[in-house]
């Protein structure tokens, strides 16, 4: 197909490749004679089309495979606040027991002396402090 001319969308829309097109397009992608860009350019098709040729009709069932790369130093700063969050859950842990234990011994002892250790705020303020009036 000529470089130069240029379909319209509704052309393009319509258009259809045989299937011993697509498997000559394939092959030649595959033999590295042709680039996915190259062939949807000059072709004026789109790469998902050209992948979906792949798919279809290549050897190797053509998929691109997605890629995630990740630093040695990324690596190493997820370890590290993974072993952080383990230490601070564990401080938590640590904090609750000695809460509930200070609890209890707070209950045994207003128990025990019959006095309410605990303050409590909706009690009303003490009438033995004076007269706080100013003058």
């Amino acid at each position: 197909m000529d470089e130069s001319i240029k379909l319209s969308s509704h052309q393009r829309q319509y258009r259809r490749f045989s299937e011993e097109f697509k498997r000559k397009k394939v092959h030649e992608i595959e033999l590295g004679l042709v680039g996915i860009a190259e062939l949807c350019k000059q072709y004026q098709v789109t790469s998902p089309a050209v992948y979906k040729w792949l798919s279809v009709f290549g050897t190797a069932k053509y998929k691109p495979d997605r890629l995630i790369m990740e630093s040695k130093s990324d690596t190493q700063e997820l370890l590290r606040l993974k072993q952080r969050i383990a230490e601070l859950e564990r401080l938590v842990g640590q904090k609750q027991i000695q809460l509930e234990f200070t609890e209890k011994m707070i209950e045994v002892a207003e128990q025990m002396y019959g006095v309410d250790i605990k303050k409590k705020f909706s009690t009303p303020p003490s009438t033995t402090s004076g007269n706080t009036e100013v003058s």
